[in-house]
Order: structure tokens, then C-alpha cells, then sequence
């Protein structure tokens, strides 16, 4: 199958969201009404009821800092959601489990554009995680 895109802007206070919606394809975040909300120094993904899915997803996001602070609110009922963060220059700076409840810094990186993977397996739960310029 194939990705259908959809990317809406809109600029709130003067901070602009990126809204992401995922079309029909296996094992995507589609079915789950996923929030996808990527401004500048500020990142955070958020579906319900996610059931079995198998999948990584990759987004960009941009920090003007040298870390950042990964606040986790995941609910896992089954599999695994892996967090790998990566500076601007590549080097993995974050990698961990999402978890119920914890709030900690990535290690120091490269300032710009940094990218923020998600990979589930076999995961079913409620996935919710900010990532914050420190």
C-alpha cells in the first residue's frame, strides 16, 4: 500500500504546528487519530488505543539548543515503543523505551535540525511524549 499524506499549517500566537495525517496503509497511526504538533524547540506526538501496531516512524524537528528535555505519559499494554532522538549532526543523543511517567534530558548535541524516531513493535497503548528544548 501506499502513504497518503496530509501536512495542515497553521500559525496559533505566532508558533507554527505541523498536523500530520497518515493515510491508509498497514500498520499505520491512522485508525488511532493521531496528534503530531513539531514548532520550533518544541515536539510532541500523542494517539489513543493504538492497537498492534508494527512500524517506525521518522519526524523532523528543529532545536535551537544544544539538548532538550524527553517528558514520557506513555501507557504500553502490550509490545514496545522505542525513542531514538539524533542531534543535527546525526549522533544519537536519546534512546529509551517510552515509559508511564518520566522526565529527563538527551545528552548534549549539535543545535538545527534534529530528528525524532519513533519505532513501535507489536504495540498496543496509549502513546504520549513531549520533547523540549532545554
Amino acid at each position: 500500500m501506499t502513504w497518503s499524506h496530509a501536512v495542515r499549517r497553521s500559525s496559533i500566537a505566532g508558533v507554527a504546528f505541523a498536523a500530520i495525517a497518515l493515510g491508509a496503509c498497514s500498520n499505520s497511526l491512522a485508525p488511532f487519530e493521531p496528534e503530531v504538533a513539531s514548532a520550533t524547540d518544541n515536539f510532541q506526538l500523542q494517539a489513543t488505543n493504538v492497537k498492534a501496531v508494527t512500524k517506525t516512524f521518522t519526524y523532523a524537528w528543529v532545536n535551537n539548543g544544544t539538548s532538550a528535555t524527553v517528558n514520557h505519559s506513555t501507557v504500553t499494554t502490550a509490545g514496545v515503543a522505542q525513542l531514538t532522538i539524533r542531534d543535527a549532526g546525526g549522533t544519537v543523543v536519546y534512546d529509551k523505551a517510552l515509559v508511564p511517567s518520566l522526565s529527563e534530558p538527551t545528552t548534549s548535541g549539535t543545535a538545527g535540525n534534529w530528528t525524532i524516531q519513533l519505532r513501535l513493535t507489536g504495540f498496543s497503548g496509549t502513546l504520549n511524549y513531549r520533547v523540549q528544548k532545554r
